[in-house]
């Protein structure tokens, strides 16, 4: 897998259609908050578009993961160069819990929590409509916050769609069917 996967890295199905993933980052929190939220950091790990911020409120984000690593790995056929979502915010409570649905795939929290001079960064993805949904945000999720890890560390990510790739493979093994 990738030099940055450690034990306990992967999701963790933790009741049906809801997967938990965490991640250390280097502190201050303000600054994790500001990857999650400001659209031109945001785009260096995950998707581009502006964050609502009041509740309630739908606000659009959009992947392009080809432009998140370089090089960015073989897109797999069917996948295409750049994809968009409209999420609705749930919760916004700087800086430590940021909710919103993920488009109709369900709704995703991060939860940030201090931890010295670093910050646990909580990510649960709920009411995931069904198992192949699950099969496809887990090792998504899980790319992404790597690539995450890499930029706020400073290191080189692997390359996107390689990494997805081998992730796929192994959370199909992990993942109940």
């Amino acid at each position: 897998m990738t030099d940055m996967m450690t034990t306990g890295s992967y999701g963790e199905v933790i009741e049906p259609a809801t997967l938990k993933i965490e991640r250390v980052l280097p502190g201050p929190i303000e600054r994790v908050w500001d990857y999650l939220t400001k659209s031109d950091l945001r785009r260096q790990w995950l998707a581009l578009g502006d964050m609502a911020t009041k509740a309630g409120a739908d606000f659009e984000l959009t992947w392009r993961n080809d432009e998140l690593t370089h090089p960015p790995g073989k897109r797999p056929e069917g996948f295409s160069e750049e994809h968009s979502a409209t999420c609705r915010l749930l919760e916004y409570d700087p800086p430590h819990i940021l909710s919103y649905t993920f488009g109709k795939h369900g709704e995703v929290t991060f939860t940030l929590t201090p931890q010295g001079n670093e910050v646990l960064l909580t990510l649960v993805h709920r009411r995931m409509p069904d198992p192949g949904v699950m099969a496809m945000v887990g090792p998504g999720w899980h790319a992404h916050l790597d690539i995450l890890v890499a930029r706020m560390r400073g290191l080189k990510p692997e390359p996107f769609w390689d990494s997805w790739i081998k992730l796929k493979a192994e959370y199909a093994k992990r993942l109940p069917k």
